[in-house]
């Protein structure tokens, strides 16, 4: 069953920037925000990731310079400025 959500208190700011996001991607607000929200669902949060890769570090530890465990963080996730 579909749920309807409704946001309250964004700005015109934002709102117009998801707009213009939606418009290049050809679809409507409404549907782009569904697939980001559909996206940030199944993705794992940073608190998951990082008990995954401490799980797979006990029962297979590597020598991953910490550097490139940084930029791939930033890469993928954006966690990190």
């Amino acid at each position: 069953m579909d749920v309807e959500i409704r946001i309250s208190g964004v700005s015109e700011e934002v709102c117009e920037r998801l707009k213009a996001r939606a418009a290049s991607e050809r679809q409507s607000l409404q549907d782009f925000l569904r697939f980001e929200l559909e996206r940030i669902a199944v993705q794992e949060s940073k608190e998951e990731w990082l008990e995954r890769v401490r799980e797979l570090n006990e029962r297979e530890p590597t020598r991953v310079p910490s550097e490139l465990i940084v930029q791939m963080l930033r890469e993928h996730r954006g966690w990190l400025h």
